[in-house]
């Protein structure tokens, strides 16, 4: 069976991107992997203000039920519009764990959203898109989001 993985934060560029995935394994009858990353926390905020070790497992306990909490409705919108579908709940380094799953579960494709930045904002924050399209051994569909 085909599978798709869709990579989201959440974002309007991501939305457009579940929009094109739900689209693409409705016509393909391709399983539908919705995955989200829970980038690392840093444990330093501020003007280098320390967090105890309490406030940063809250942190990243509350981080895990948003995530888990989105991803659930998304899947449940897919199962909505007759696509098999799952989710995914990834830690780590984001468009590390984006290509890892993508090569573990043997997905045919990576749809996933970008925001389209350049100049400035791009170099300071990177393109996680551009990263899976470099590194992911399968086909990526990038799809810009509503600005």
């Amino acid at each position: 069976m085909p599978r798709i993985l869709h990579a989201t934060d959440f974002s309007p560029a991501s939305r457009a991107a579940f929009a094109k995935a739900i689209s693409i394994a409705k016509a393909g009858k391709a399983e539908l992997v919705i995955a989200h990353v829970l980038a690392p926390i840093l444990p330093v905020v501020g003007d280098g203000a320390y967090v105890s070790p309490e406030v940063y497992t809250s942190m990243e306990e509350a981080g895990r039920k948003y995530g888990q909490k989105h991803l659930d409705a998304l899947v449940a919108r897919a199962k909505g519009a007759g696509v098999r579908a799952r989710g995914l709940l990834l830690e780590g380094p984001v468009h590390d764990r984006i290509v890892a799953a993508a090569r573990k579960l043997g997905a045919d494709m990576i749809v996933i959203g970008t925001h389209g930045r350049s100049g400035l904002a791009r170099f300071v924050l990177g393109s996680v898109a551009g990263r899976v399209v470099s590194h992911a051994r399968c086909p990526v569909l990038t799809v810009r989001g509503a600005k």
